[in-house]
């Protein structure tokens, strides 16, 4: 993951003013898999966002003799720490690159991890 995280980029339009904007953020990358990680942080540093990328890939074969990665789960997460204190979360996952990515949002209490 290179450059500022695009943090706005699953947020509904009609929650921008009810979330905090990070000021700075830090972040995370796996070498051995596709995956990352970025924690945006307020002026408080405290932090107000917070997102990761993972996919999961294993080999496979047509004719036993050439192989190549498929992708066998991927997942995305976004989440915003809300004004009244809650986190407002976005999921997005798939079991596999034929099915159709699975997307929800969710509040919780505390920052998923």
């Amino acid at each position: 993951m290179q450059g500022k995280p695009a943090w706005r980029s699953h947020l509904p339009h009609e929650w921008l003013d009810a979330v905090e904007s990070p000021l700075y953020f830090e972040q995370y990358s796996e070498y051995e898999i596709s995956a990352g990680r970025s924690v945006g942080y307020d002026a408080d540093d405290r932090p107000c966002f917070t997102s990761h990328y993972y996919l999961l890939t294993s080999l496979a074969s047509d004719d036993d003799e050439e192989f190549y990665e498929v992708v066998t789960y991927c997942e995305e997460m976004s989440a915003w720490r809300m004004r009244d204190g809650r986190w407002l979360i976005y999921r997005r996952n798939s079991t596999s690159q034929t099915d159709e990515p699975r997307s929800f949002y969710a509040f919780a209490s505390d920052m998923p991890r």
